[in-house]
């Protein structure tokens, strides 16, 4: 949950509240820092933030997050980490959501590896529910490729995938 003394929003891609989205900080707040060095502090922060729908000016925080019951929240990844996968960008928590809609996968975790020029290459780190943990690495790519290519790009692939325990 945020700390004592942090107020923060979650807003959808149209910049609405929402039970899930990118997390906002409500300045001012203890810790956040006023400057940067090498990099222009409003830029990076505050330039590309929507408003609050108060009207309240709203500080960039990058990562994506899901409000739980109880005031908890779930943190779903950098929303600017990037990857190229056939010559176009996409986004760690792209990839992961759609993974993650395979039935028998709990977790997921996409990585790229940098193949020193070119497209990268696409590893996925998996934790299954239990049912599903026998099967074959080679599965689970052909259903993780079916997947990416369905609800995403047919030109994404995985190359790789890891089964990670639980």
């Amino acid at each position: 949950g945020p700390a004592i003394g942090l107020d923060v929003e979650v807003l959808d891609e149209a910049g609405n509240p929402a039970p899930e989205g990118e997390l906002y900080i409500v300045p001012p707040s203890i810790g956040l820092s006023q400057s940067l060095l090498n990099r222009d502090h409003y830029q990076t922060y505050f330039a590309d933030a929507p408003r609050s729908p108060s009207g309240r000016r709203l500080r960039k925080h990058g990562d994506h997050f899901r409000r739980l019951p109880g005031g908890y929240y779930e943190a779903g990844g950098r929303t600017d980490d990037t990857m190229n996968l056939g010559g176009i960008k996409v986004s760690s928590l792209e990839l992961e959501r759609a993974i993650n809609l395979v039935p028998g996968v709990r977790e997921s975790a996409a990585v790229a590896c940098s193949t020193g020029g070119g497209p990268d290459t696409l590893v996925v780190f998996l934790v299954l529910a239990d049912a599903a943990a026998a099967e074959p690495e080679t599965v689970w790519l052909t259903r993780l490729n079916q997947a990416i290519r369905e609800q995403l790009n047919p030109l994404f692939k995985v190359g790789q995938v890891c089964l990670v325990p639980h």
